[in-house]
């Protein structure tokens, strides 16, 4: 066990958030559970990105898991320990609302993949922005293993992975290589398990250095049109460029691209 997980390990929090450099990086703290998604830590990931939403200062979310998993979905213990379908529905849509709430994020997130991200796991990493997984981590949706559609997982597997791949992942339960991962769009890079953490700071690095402005106003968009038709697609962003073609960081975008200089934000 690394440094970094002993002490993850031994702390008290089910959720370790870090700050650093413009980076808020939340960490699952339940190893021994694999970070499986109990309720508190649902509870804990939703306090925390309500925050981080109001908060400025943070420009990138890494999302990450302590010990040799990243997150094998939900606690089946904790699900089986309360056989009630009102229970169940509660219990999925605090879920559903945590997962809107990392799309509605003004910051992009990332996703750090290590081991397994199995069922609500691989929901979370399809819900994340942008994932770099380590060459030994698997992802799956596990569920119709054991008897349960991974409906919810569904819903962001199937806006990242092409609609047969999805399918099968689905309807099969069987584990993608992080490769297959790749190939299938469900991850953005792989990288040897030592060069994680590089290969993090680098993809991060390229976002901080862009307007925090346009940065947060093309998330939005991006999930907004996504959901329309072309046409309204179209409509809307051509409003939303015309809008953050107004930004003073576009402006001076602009003038240093004509000016030959790097541009100096001010993130307005």
């Amino acid at each position: 066990m690394s440094a970094l997980s002993e002490e993850l390990h031994s702390a008290e929090s089910i959720l370790v958030r870090a700050d650093a450099s413009g980076v808020a990086r939340l960490t699952l703290n339940r190893p021994d559970q694999y970070n499986s998604l109990s309720e508190d830590i649902l509870d804990a990931l939703q306090i925390e990105l309500d925050s981080i939403a109001e908060d400025k200062s943070v420009r990138i979310v890494v999302l990450a898991g302590a010990g040799k998993a990243f997150c094998a979905g939900h606690d089946l213990k904790e699900m089986r320990a309360r056989p009630e379908q009102e229970y169940y529905e509660f219990l999925f849509k605090k879920c559903s609302h945590m997962m809107l709430s990392m799309v509605r994020l003004p910051q992009p997130i990332i996703a750090r993949v290590h081991g397994i991200a199995t069922a609500a796991g691989c929901q979370v990493v399809a819900n994340a922005d942008l994932a770099v997984a380590s060459s030994n981590a698997r992802f799956g949706t596990s569920g119709i293993n054991y008897g349960l559609f991974c409906m919810t997982p569904s819903v962001a597997v199937a806006r990242n992975v092409r609609r047969k791949k999805a399918f099968e992942m689905l309807f099969t339960g069987d584990l993608l290589s992080a490769d297959e991962a790749l190939e299938a769009g469900l991850v953005n890079r792989v990288v040897a398990p030592d060069d994680l953490d590089d290969a993090l700071e680098d993809l991060s690095r390229s976002i901080l250095d862009k307007s925090q402005a346009a940065v947060e106003a093309g998330k939005r968009v991006f999930y907004e049109q996504l959901e329309m038709d072309l046409e309204s697609a179209y409509m809307l962003a051509s409003e939303e460029m015309a809008r953050n073609m107004m930004f003073r960081d576009a402006g001076e975008g602009f003038d240093a691209f004509i000016g030959k200089r790097k541009p100096v934000w001010t993130h307005e």
